[in-house]
């Protein structure tokens, strides 16, 4: 089976017909294989800092750095998001009985709005993600907006810890490379006199 991997489109279609297995089986197949190759390569083994050399330690830290950039633009993207979202939640509470027919903006893009009047006051139109969106009543708009909501929280708070333990990292890493760089520049003074 694991050949199959290897094989050109048409190659493995040729082989899964002769075969006589179905698609799915040979995709649940691979997809193991897939998970017990990654799975029983190496793990990486810790690596004291105080080991490693100047250029590689700098390395390291720009590498850091980067991931440290990117994990903070995603928190910010994520908080955002769950701002976005407790905003839907006001929008739907808005949505009651001594409002019907009054006329509001309704927002076609996030700068084009149009008038329009309240009809329908149980259902609201909930934006599921990439452009498709589903008639729910208020109840459901709200539970599904607040189980958003609770989603980004408990993902901003795994990844608040995640920037903390990279950045506890980054401040080992400073130390290890200033002890590094004196180690080197007293090195060279007792050369040089």
């Amino acid at each position: 089976m694991s050949d199959l991997v290897c094989l050109r489109d048409s190659e493995r279609e040729r082989k899964l017909n002769a075969l006589s297995l179905s698609p799915t089986y040979i995709a649940i197949v691979l997809v193991h294989q897939i998970k017990m190759a990654s799975t029983s390569s190496a793990q990486p083994q810790p690596v004291d800092l105080r080991d490693l050399d100047v250029p590689t330690l700098a390395e390291v830290r720009r590498q850091l750095e980067e991931e440290l950039i990117h994990l903070s633009n995603s928190f910010a993207q994520l908080r955002q998001a769950q701002v976005r979202f407790r905003g839907c939640i006001d929008h739907a509470g808005q949505v009651k009985p001594e409002n019907k027919d009054k006329t509001i903006l309704v927002p076609l893009t996030t700068s084009l709005y149009v008038p329009g009047k309240l009809s329908d006051l149980e259902h609201v139109i909930v934006d599921v993600g990439t452009g498709y969106y589903v008639k729910k009543t208020r109840p459901q708009a709200l539970k599904y907006y607040e189980a958003k909501v609770e989603y980004i929280r408990g993902n901003l708070e795994a990844l608040q810890e995640t920037i903390q333990k990279k950045q506890e990292f980054m401040k080992e890493l400073i130390a290890v490379l200033q002890m590094k760089l004196q180690q080197q520049a007293s090195g060279k003074d007792s050369k040089a006199g």
